[in-house]
């Protein structure tokens, strides 16, 4: 079955780094286009980036442009998010997604926490 795992959360100051990733498991990733989304205490889920199968073509929220990077090791069945210039309004759990046969799966998430 379809699994996601995501990793790579914690706490960290704001201006620092993250790289969340996240492991794919039970369906044709390199085919699959994959999706980072977040939700912070009392809002909605929200998306965060966005990838093609083969990397070709990448989406971001505008709160993020140029300080995320979404990317792709499809030998290694894993999407990751690399997050600069971390801001305590970043602080959210962060989940992967991928749509399989018109059905969304996601992962358990993974905390990031921006706080001095």
């Amino acid at each position: 079955q379809v699994q996601l795992v995501e990793s790579g959360g914690g706490l960290v100051q704001p201006g620092g780094s993250l790289r969340l990733s996240c492991a794919a498991s039970g369906f044709i990733f390199s085919s699959s286009d994959m999706s980072w989304y977040r939700q912070a205490p009392g809002k909605e889920r929200e998306l965060v980036a966005s990838i093609t199968s083969g990397g070709g073509y990448t989406n971001y929220a505008d709160s993020v442009k140029g300080r995320f990077t979404i990317s792709r090791d499809d030998a290694k069945n894993t999407v990751y998010l690399q997050m600069n210039s971390l801001k305590p309004e970043d602080t959210a759990v962060y989940y992967c997604r991928v749509i399989k046969l018109w059905r969304a799966y996601w992962g358990q998430g993974t905390q990031v926490t921006v706080s001095s």
